[in-house]
């Protein structure tokens, strides 16, 4: 079987579906993918991987958005795929239509998350929903990331069989490892009395930023905070940098903005507490990387970590776009390391039990019929 995996760009088609690929890949399936032309491709292309450019574009731009349509529609119809299996809000939207034109046999869809669930205009809200009821219509097997966001598609006819099939990563590359925690730490200051509390994500202003960076003021002065992340070109909204130039004011050598890192599974080994105080969320990747890793997960009580976090026990969360409790949180485990240990180790068992990488990648490969 021929199958072509669409997403919006690079970072999602490394991170979240190169997975995918591989599984399908090793069931003896031909595989595909087409995304925005970007770095972080070179690692499916190493792999062997057939990668096509499309002009993808993130915005609601009409014209932006038929330039990707009719490229994606006009390389389905050349290539005669069996399986268009489309990733991402609006990538997913251009995916399945071009597909639906180009008169592909089966369409899948996996959500990573719903654009009306995200802060906006009312009318960017409602216009979301009817293009998800509309692309559902052609939607023959429906996946999400979350339970919540599969039961908001059944709920809202988007789509009567949306399943959740959850977010994985290997347990075999995030895990403890002591070498890592004492090289890094070394390299980058932290003693061992400190606590270092890690950030990972896109550095856009849903994911809390601010926030964060204020709260850390508040913190014990054993508290350093590790950010790693950068901007995507292709990212919009509030420019964070007022509040990381303020944050290295007040903070001073507690802070570390590390950017984009090959080896975050070494970092998260090196760190003691994991923190994404984000608006809203799907099932971030980033969350379940800290919990096998055995890091204790501090978050914003949103639908998409309570899926992942259980407050009191593997972590702590939050009221999101607050600063007082969130700085509380923090505070609580810098001062306390046996409770640090604690909700890392119980973290470090929910997270092999739910969110081990194979058993995530299996099921969606079999609901995908694979």
């Amino acid at each position: 079987m021929k199958i072509c995996f669409i997403a919006n760009v690079d970072f999602a088609m490394r991170h979240f579906i190169l997975p995918v690929m591989r599984g399908a890949r090793a069931r003896g399936h031909e595989v595909v993918g087409l995304c925005a032309e970007g770095p972080l491709l070179d690692l499916p292309r190493a792999e062997g991987f057939r990668i096509e450019a499309m002009p993808m574009a993130r915005s609601m731009n009409p014209l932006a958005q038929w330039r990707a349509y009719t490229a994606v529609r006009d390389f389905l119809k050349r290539e005669r795929c069996d399986l268009v299996h489309a990733h991402m809000p609006i990538s997913g939207l251009i995916g399945r239509a071009a597909a639906r034109a180009a008169g592909v046999p089966r369409i899948a869809y996996t959500c990573h998350g719903f654009l009306f669930n995200q802060p906006g205009p009312w009318w960017r809200r409602a216009l979301a929903l009817q293009l998800e009821r509309a692309a559902g219509r052609i939607t023959d097997i429906y996946l999400t990331v979350s339970a919540a966001e599969a039961e908001d598609a059944r709920r809202l006819g988007i789509h009567p069989n949306a399943t959740a099939v959850l977010n994985g990563r290997d347990p075999a590359q995030f895990h403890p490892d002591p070498a890592a925690r004492e090289a890094l730490r070394a390299e980058l200051g932290a003693n061992a009395d400190d606590c270092v509390i890690i950030a990972v994500s896109r550095l856009v202003r849903q994911k809390g930023y601010p926030e964060l960076l204020r709260a850390m003021e508040a913190t014990p002065a054993n508290a350093r905070l590790w950010v790693v992340g950068e901007r995507l070109s292709s990212d919009r909204g509030e420019d964070l940098e007022p509040d990381f130039a303020r944050a290295a004011t007040a903070l001073g050598p507690r802070l570390h903005r590390l950017g984009y890192r090959h080896d975050v599974a070494r970092l998260l080994a090196a760190a003691d507490v994991f923190c994404l105080p984000s608006h809203t969320e799907a099932l971030p990747m980033s969350v379940i990387e800290a919990m096998l890793t055995g890091l204790p997960v501090v978050a914003s009580d949103i639908r998409g970590t309570r899926q992942q976090v259980v407050d009191g026990e593997t972590g702590l969360l939050v009221p999101p776009a607050t600063v007082a409790p969130l700085a509380e949180a923090l505070s609580k485990l810098a001062k306390d390391s046996a409770l640090r240990t604690r909700m890392g180790e119980a973290g470090r068992m929910r997270g092999i039990e739910r969110f081990d990488e194979a058993k995530i990648i299996g099921r969606t490969l079999d609901l995908l019929g694979l």
